[in-house]
């Protein structure tokens, strides 16, 4: 089917929703669009032969972005979510400018964390690129009238360990143990996962940070945002429709699908595909 020329007009509820992200962080704002849109037939590709995206260049991630985004589109994907932060800041304005059908980015959670921290004090982990982004910059200069001090934290080497499947092993909580001490240091009493993968990790952060911590990601926002998007356009699956969903990868065939058993289950089916 052609891509940049097809019209949504030209679309039906009946068609899937595609999400990506470099890896299998993404799946975190899946579960978040699954439990919103349960009717919606759901594509998603990690592409993991090209993770992590954290520590490539701008250009690189643009470049990956819409590989997987002209395969999505040739599976008849009716909108676009880009479940990753770091390709967010990178392409989300090429994407839309490029493709007619919704596209969906996300960005750290820092516009609700303004109302949960008590200390004043928001430390938002995410990936040097992430950090490194105009969107970024341009998110704490919208933030920055408030009486707040946001301190970011770089997370090298965190996603390679969620990649790994090691979500509670001595290596990653050794890990995160470093990266929080400093917004620990710093007063944060609310915490902002600026990466789709760190809500796997959620509940060994919580542990580590304190329950006096409160952690906050966009996956539930974005979730949100899609059905809203649907809405406008009428292009939401009808409610007689069973939602199924279909994975894809550029990587290793067996380390994700053993990721996607246990990150979203055990019947998930996974095909490998090359992306250019």
């Amino acid at each position: 089917m052609t891509n940049s020329n097809t019209s949504i007009h030209h679309r039906s509820p009946q068609q899937p929703i595609g999400v990506f992200d470099s890896g299998i962080g993404g799946l975190s704002v899946l579960r978040d669009i699954r439990r919103e849109l349960p009717h919606e037939h759901l594509l998603y590709v990690a592409d993991s032969g090209h993770a992590p995206y954290g520590d490539k260049s701008s250009a690189f991630i643009a470049a990956r972005s819409v590989a997987v985004t002209e395969f999505l589109l040739n599976q008849n994907v009716k909108a676009i979510v880009i479940a990753c932060n770091t390709a967010t800041g990178a392409a989300a304005r090429l994407l839309r400018q490029r493709y007619s059908v919704p596209i969906i980015g996300l960005e750290p959670a820092i516009k609700p964390a303004l109302t949960c921290t008590r200390s004043g004090v928001i430390g938002v982990m995410a990936t040097q690129q992430t950090l490194a982004s105009a969107k970024f910059a341009a998110l704490l200069t919208e933030c920055a009238r408030q009486p707040v001090r946001i301190v970011p934290q770089a997370c090298p080497g965190l996603v390679e360990r969620i990649e790994a499947g090691d979500l509670n092993g001595a290596a990653t909580r050794t890990l995160v143990a470093k990266l929080l001490a400093p917004l620990r240091d710093a007063g944060a009493d609310t915490l902002v996962l600026g990466c789709t993968h760190y809500p796997h990790l959620r509940p060994l952060i919580a542990e580590l940070a304190g329950s006096n911590v409160t952690i906050l990601d966009s996956g539930a926002a974005v979730a949100r945002q899609v059905r809203r998007r649907l809405m406008e356009i009428a292009l939401l699956a009808p409610s007689s429709q069973c939602g199924q969903e279909w994975f894809w990868t550029s990587g290793e065939l067996a380390q994700t699908q053993k990721l996607l058993a246990q990150l979203w289950n055990n019947q998930a089916q996974l095909t490998r595909i090359h992306l250019p």
